[in-house]
């Protein structure tokens, strides 16, 4: 990863437009991994990542916590929004088909708590890393 851009958010607004101008930098295929507490806003960036791809409305995209794997499809690519918060073993990880979804023609994947599994790691093409720094404040880190 060669690339490190670092940004500030001040409110819940801020993190969603940040999401929005980020997806430019982002292609078919590639693999994100997303890394922050709970509650740290990452699910709130992919809100503005899916609008900026016109997957869909901020209000359409939740946490996939219990469904483990969100899929909203734009003109162009089609965003899947992967929870591995409630996966513990390798073997539920592949349960999940991630190969099978980031080979999909304009797929994009990203992966909450995906630091969890090395191979995960291995094969993504870059990371977001986002930290609270106050109630609605955050510290978003870009890597690729």
């Amino acid at each position: 990863m060669s690339v490190k851009r670092e940004f500030s958010t001040h409110s819940v607004e801020e993190t969603i437009e940040l999401g929005r101008e980020l997806s430019a930098m982002f292609h078919s295929g590639q693999m994100i991994v997303l890394r922050g507490d709970l509650g740290a806003g990452k699910t709130t960036l992919v809100k503005g990542i899916a609008e900026g791809f016109r997957a869909a409305a901020e209000e359409d995209v939740t946490s996939p916590t219990f469904t483990l794997v969100h899929e909203y499809s734009g003109p162009e690519v089609t965003l899947f929004h992967i929870d591995l918060y409630r996966i513990e073993t390798e073997r539920e990880l592949m349960t999940l088909g991630i190969d099978d979804l980031r080979a999909e023609p304009g797929s994009i994947l990203m992966v909450e708590w995906g630091e969890k599994f090395a191979g995960i790691i291995e094969q993504s093409s870059g990371e977001i890393a986002i930290q609270k720094t106050g109630d609605s404040e955050r510290q978003i880190t870009v890597r690729f």
